[in-house]
């Protein structure tokens, strides 16, 4: 692995080496969207499996937030039955600013693989490039992927969260300062946070910043390499986003997966 992305052109050359080199991960999903598996079968990355983010990236919500972390088995059968291998590269994306390819990215991370990279600019930088698209679906052979005991990416949880050094919000500027909360029962954010939005990390067409440009967005609020550093968001979805942001810039944070959907399940934890 190279990076955390991969270009259409490099992931052109990848394809071009022949069946087999790379397995795709089609993760298409918007809050209140169409659905995503509609939208696979009109037209997808040729070769492209289908993950579904609400039962193979999440578990149903409750305490934990609006997407838990899935349990580990469910994803390991999700990723197998997807066609991932523990020795094969894999690349995921999606049509929504990578948002949902980054928690596929972080999923497959935190639970051993090695080798993961989200397609910058996902399918639309694909079609802009002049990608083919295919239609139907894609039933991929079997992967031999398996979870491993030891977690690849850092995580923390509620009971850490206020420790943290550089606490980021990932969420958009208005629901950070809780002026507008459409969707969660309270407003407002952890105490401590500082806001970094999604919005942020990405360039006018819809790919990522360069590492230089990302790196000097999260210094702005303390978060350098070295830094004990922790992202969320509403979910636990998006704020994977930012971590993959920071891992270009080379930035290690940890996730905070149940977001404020889940902190906000206890009445006694603090509100800002």
């Amino acid at each position: 692995m190279t990076g955390p992305l991969i270009s259409v052109s490099e992931l052109q050359s990848l394809l071009q080496a022949g069946s087999g080199s790379v397995t795709l991960l089609d993760v298409r999903y918007r809050l209140g969207g169409p659905a995503g598996a509609g939208e696979y079968d009109a037209g997808h990355l040729p070769g492209a499996a289908y993950v579904d983010l609400d039962t193979d990236l999440a578990s149903p919500p409750g305490a934990g937030g609006r997407h838990p972390l899935p349990d580990p088995a469910v994803f390991e059968a999700a990723m197998r039955r997807s066609g991932v291998r523990n020795d094969r590269p894999v690349v995921v994306y999606d049509d929504w600013s990578a948002h949902a390819a980054g928690r596929a990215w972080w999923l497959l991370r935190f639970h051993g693989h090695g080798d993961v990279r989200v397609l910058d600019g996902g399918l639309a930088a694909w079609v802009a490039d002049g990608g083919e698209v295919a239609t139907g679906h894609v039933s991929p052979e079997p992967g031999d992927f398996t979870v491993s005991a030891e977690p690849g990416m850092p995580m923390v949880e509620a009971d850490r969260v206020l420790a943290v050094d550089v606490l980021l919000d990932a969420r958009a500027a208005e629901r950070y300062r809780g002026e507008v909360e459409p969707i969660d029962p309270v407003a407002g954010h952890i105490p401590g946070a500082v806001n970094v939005p999604t919005a942020r990390n990405l360039s006018d067409d819809g790919r990522f910043r360069s590492a230089d440009e990302l790196r000097a967005t999260y210094a702005e609020v303390g978060a350098v390499p070295g830094a004990d550093v922790a992202a969320y968001c509403g979910s636990g979805v998006t704020a994977a986003h930012d971590v993959l942001a920071m891992e270009v810039a080379g930035i290690s944070a940890a996730l905070y997966p149940g977001s404020w959907s889940g902190w906000i399940t206890d009445p006694d934890r603090p509100v800002a």
